[in-house]
């Protein structure tokens, strides 16, 4: 049972990353470049000016949880085996 649960953590957690990059790009940012702003010493011009991360993280948390919760009800109604883990 506590593999099981491991397991599916470990799902989501790899779902959430893979998302987390098609998410990223959301929301028309605007690079430093194109915003007027002189980027200080080491800065990158073509960083985003605001990068909303709190955003893009909370949507990717509600995607990812969607895409995992499709996973478990496809996995559960089609019986499709976790590998097992030798303990």
């Amino acid at each position: 049972m506590f593999t099981k649960i491991i397991s599916w953590l470990a799902i989501y957690l790899m779902i959430w990353w893979v998302t987390f990059f098609a998410v990223l790009p959301i929301g028309g940012n605007v690079s430093q470049h194109e915003a007027g702003i002189t980027p200080g010493k080491g800065e990158d011009p073509g960083a985003p000016a605001v990068h909303n991360l709190g955003k893009k993280v909370r949507l990717n948390t509600l995607v990812a949880l969607v895409i995992w919760l499709i996973a478990v009800i496809v996995i559960n109604v089609v019986h499709i085996p976790l590998p097992q883990i030798p303990v």
